[in-house]
């Protein structure tokens, strides 16, 4: 029994101390991130660089302007999330409830395989196909754009919607489903009135994790967009806060270095403030 207690105490010691190490390092990213970018903001101005409409790091008279990039990450995000979620909830519903076991295992395999595409060939295959194809489409000189990046942001958050959202749905007893047949419910009236409402929880944190992941995505971003700091238009080459500091990054220096670093501070504040919203909204509809 006494060895028993101490196993017990040593494993709980060691989830603690891998707990303290997750918010440390948590805490050190913020730290630095602060320290780093702050000094930027403070020579910038604070509302030249949240609120300047150029940007023009390496002229003979630089503005560091960052509304572009905000801008059009607010907007390429939720474009991402209006076209992704509903297709990725969907296919969720068709897996959990509907599909044959051979056809979901397969399906299942596919969605894995999606979700382990490293985001460059994500980004390959939209220049070789999606970037062409809109142009054709539209009849544009160039199909890089905003529109590119949205509908490549909402492949890549499609895995992470549909595998989380599978296994919320799993998880719903049985006996909630059966219920509501008995009662003279159809089936597809169960899964949307009793399924999906006592899985809402998984389903919000996976539309948590599609959003973190389409904010943060930069690679497969910056090969679609055209990487040009425009204010966002559908139709038109754009630069996300993630590719402003990947795509400069290497030769930055002086105060256009610190003001990358200022950049990956406001898109962490920005990602936790998204993070904060969604997490207050969600429990707020949980405890309704």
């Amino acid at each position: 029994m006494k060895h028993r207690n101490t196993l017990e105490d040593a494993v709980h010691g060691v989830f603690l101390l891998l707990g303290l190490l997750t918010v440390g390092c948590v805490l050190l990213i913020t730290v630095y991130l602060i320290l780093a970018g702050v000094p930027a903001i403070a020579k910038i101005g604070l509302g030249r660089f949240l609120l300047g409409r150029e940007w023009a790091s390496t002229a003979a008279e630089p503005k560091f302007g960052i509304l572009p990039f905000i801008l059009t990450s607010i907007y390429g995000t939720c474009g991402a999330i209006v076209i992704g979620v509903p297709i990725g909830f969907l296919a969720a519903i068709f897996l959990s409830k509907m599909a044959p076991k051979p056809v979901r295992s397969v399906l299942e395999s596919a969605v894995s395989l999606l979700a382990g595409i490293p985001s460059v060939v994500y980004g390959l295959v939209g220049m070789l196909v999606l970037v062409p194809g809109i142009r054709k489409l539209f009849h544009l000189p160039d199909g890089s754009g905003l529109l590119a990046a949205m509908i490549v942001l909402a492949v890549m958050i499609l895995p992470s919607i549909i595998k989380v959202s599978v296994n919320a749905l799993d998880a719903v007893p049985k006996e909630y489903e059966d219920a509501s047949l008995a009662l003279g419910a159809t089936p597809v009236e169960t899964w949307f009135r009793v399924s999906v409402p006592a899985a809402r929880s998984g389903i919000a944190a996976a539309i948590v994790l599609g959003v973190g992941r389409a904010i943060g995505e930069a690679m497969a971003v910056m090969m679609v967009s055209g990487n040009v700091p425009n204010m966002p238009s559908l139709f038109e080459s754009v630069r996300f806060l993630t590719t402003a500091v990947a795509s400069e990054m290497s030769y930055a220096s002086g105060l256009q270095r610190q003001a990358l670093f200022s950049i990956a501070l406001v898109l962490y504040v920005f990602i936790l403030l998204i993070n904060a919203a969604l997490n207050f909204f969600f429990r707020r509809e949980k405890e309704k």
